[in-house]
C-alpha cells in the first residue's frame, strides 16, 4: 500500500476500502513507518470516510472531478503540455506513461535538508499512539481474517532520516515501536546503517531522491528480498526478518552501526544537527 502521508486509521480504513472493491485480493506489501504511529498526526486532508467502501464515486467527488476549477485548471495544462515536444531524454513507456520522475540531481542537496527540516516539522512532537498500533493490529487481523498475505516491511530511509530522529529525542520510542509492531507480525527492517542507506549526500546519488524517498532501483531490492526473488541481486547486509526473537539484538545491532557510521560522517552529523539548531531558533521566536 502507498499512500502519500496517512496515519495507520487511514491505512487500516483503506485496507477496508480496496477488499470492499477487490473480493479475490490475495496479497498486501505493507511499507510500515515510524510517523504513520504518531499520535498527533491527524488524518489528511483529502481523506473522507464517505468515498470508502462504496464502488461507485460519490456525488460530491463525481461533481469535483468534473466541474471543479482544479478540474479545469489541470485539464488546461493537460492539453498544453500535449502540445508540446517531449524532452529527447524521457523515457516513456509503451503504454505512453512517463515511468519516473525528473529528478534534477543538481539540487539533491538541498533536497535532503529541505527534506530533514519537513521531518523536523512534522514531527518533532511525536507520541507514540496506542490507538495507531491497535489500528496496525486490526490490519493484521483482518488480512488474516481474509486469507491475505500480508508482509510488512520498515522502509531504508537515509541514515539522515534516522540522525533525525535522534535529534528529536525520539530515538528509544522509534525502537519501542519496532519491539511493538513485531510483536504483531513479522516485519522485513531495512532502516540502520547499511551498504544502502549509508550513501553519502552528493548531487550524484544512486539510491536516494531525498532523506526518506528512495530510487526505483532500491525499492525493486526491497521487493526482491520481501518476496524471495532475485536475492543474489540484494546486498546481504540489506533487509532483515524482525522476529520478537531476534528484535533486540538487532537494535543493539543498529546502536553498533550508528556509531560507526556517525565516527566516518561527522559532516552528515552535523548538517542534522545544524538543521536541527536552526529549526529550534525559529520556533522559540516564534508566536506562542
Amino acid at each position: 500500500m502507498a499512500l502519500n502521508g496517512p496515519n495507520f486509521y487511514e491505512q487500516r480504513r483503506y485496507l477496508q476500502h480496496a477488499i470492499a472493491n477487490q473480493k479475490d485480493l490475495k496479497e498486501v506489501i505493507l511499507g510500515a513507518d515510524f510517523f504513520m504511529f504518531n499520535e498527533f498526526l491527524n488524518n489528511q486532508a483529502s481523506f473522507s470516510e464517505n468515498r470508502l467502501g462504496k464502488q461507485y464515486l460519490t456525488p460530491e467527488d463525481a461533481i469535483n472531478s468534473i466541474f471543479s476549477w482544479d478540474a479545469f485548471s489541470a485539464s488546461q495544462e493537460t492539453i498544453s503540455d500535449s502540445q508540446k515536444n517531449p524532452k529527447d531524454d524521457v523515457n516513456y513507456g509503451r503504454n505512453g506513461f512517463f515511468p519516473v520522475r525528473d529528478i534534477d540531481k543538481k539540487i539533491t542537496e538541498w533536497r535532503f535538508e529541505a527534506g530533514l527540516n519537513l521531518y523536523l516539522e512534522l514531527h518533532s512532537n511525536y507520541q507514540l499512539s496506542d490507538k495507531y498500533l491497535a489500528d496496525f493490529k486490526s490490519f493484521v487481523e483482518l488480512c488474516k481474517q481474509k486469507g491475505i498475505t500480508l508482509k510488512v516491511f520498515i522502509s531504508p530511509a537515509h541514515a539522515t532520516d534516522l540522525e533525525a530522529i535522534r535529534t528529536t529525542g525520539q530515538w528509544q520510542t522509534f525502537e519501542q515501536w519496532k519491539r511493538d509492531i513485531v510483536q504483531i507480525v513479522p516485519v522485513w527492517d531495512f532502516s540502520g546503517y547499511n551498504s544502502v542507506t549509508t550513501e553519502p549526500i552528493s548531487n550524484h546519488m544512486i539510491n536516494y531522491v531525498d532523506n526518506s524517498h528512495y530510487t526505483p532501483k532500491i525499492g525493486d531490492l526491497v521487493l526482491n528480498r520481501v518476496l524471495s526473488y532475485q536475492d543474489e541481486t540484494v546486498p546481504k547486509d540489506f533487509g532483515i526478518l524482525l522476529t520478537p526473537e531476534n528484535v533486540e539484538s538487532h537494535i543493539a545491532k543498529i546502536r553498533a552501526d550508528r556509531e560507526v557510521w556517525a565516527n566516518k560522517n561527522p559532516d552528515e552529523v552535523k548538517l542534522v544537527k545544524d538543521i536541527k539548531q536552526e529549526y529550534d531558533a525559529k520556533q522559540a521566536l516564534a508566536p506562542k
